[in-house]
């Protein structure tokens, strides 16, 4: 039998007695010494048991007080679409008004830093090489959406206007369109969504668990000349979000 099979069959029966009600949104689950007796196993199992619930998103752990059954939350739905990046503003404001909310963001930068080998890599510049670097926090109607930390080589946004993305005459008007005001085209994005575990750093900023599923996107812009001038990892809270992807079809070949 698969090692994992006690503790799944422990947070099976753990699940069905939450929804069958046995304790309310809220209420203080029995300790993991006494599910660790009652189903016959040891207690690294009913805790890794309780813990496969909390990072599904039915319980929640407080610390230093225990766990509790959690508020069930709406999961919606993110779409990325070229379209949202054709929108004047941000698409990350465009994305949040289809929802019925009001996307902002609140942002801090950095000057100077020099690019990791795989910031480097991304952005086809040396390692060493000086960029912006400038942490994200995204919200809609004062809720915490996503998080994002973005680098941008100083070779590009250099004495312009534009170089810190809080400030100048383009402050908080997203990537595309800063870009943009000093004639970098930005025509194509390309991302690569991967699964995570959120971090102390995440669940604080986004109010989520630690051990939480996150889905990090790896987005790297790119201008008409095929150059990247942008890139940025982006951490979406997966217990409220799903992701989609809208992608246009040819029809003229119809």
């Amino acid at each position: 039998m698969p090692r994992d099979t006690p503790y799944l069959q422990v947070a099976d029966a753990l699940r069905a007695r939450v929804q069958a009600g046995e304790w309310a949104v809220g209420d203080k689950l029995p300790s993991r010494a006494r599910f660790a007796e009652e189903y016959g196993v040891g207690q690294s199992v009913a805790q890794r048991a309780m813990e496969r619930l909390i990072i599904e998103g039915i319980l929640e752990g407080r610390a230093g007080s225990g766990t509790y059954v959690r508020k069930a939350r709406e999961r919606r739905r993110m779409v990325r679409s070229r379209h949202r990046e054709q929108r004047n503003g941000s698409p990350f404001r465009a994305n949040m008004r289809d929802q019925g909310a009001a996307g902002v963001w609140e942002c801090n930068s950095a000057a100077r830093v020099p690019a990791t080998e795989d910031i480097a890599e991304r952005l086809a510049i040396e390692p060493g090489d000086l960029c912006v670097v400038t942490d994200y926090e995204f919200l809609a109607d004062g809720q915490p959406v996503q998080l994002a930390k973005s680098w941008e080589p100083m070779a590009i946004t250099g004495g312009t206007p534009v170089l810190l993305p809080e400030m100048g005459p383009k402050g908080k008007a997203g990537v595309v369109e800063r870009m943009n005001s000093i004639g970098v085209h930005i025509v194509t994005a390309l991302e690569v969504p991967r699964p995570a575990r959120a971090t102390r750093e995440h669940a604080n900023l986004l109010g989520i668990s630690v051990g939480d599923l996150v889905t990090q996107l790896e987005r790297t812009y790119y201008d008409n000349e095929g150059r990247p001038v942008e890139t940025a990892d982006i951490i979406v809270p997966d217990i409220r979000w799903e992701i989609a992807y809208e992608i246009d079809v040819d029809r003229s070949r119809f």
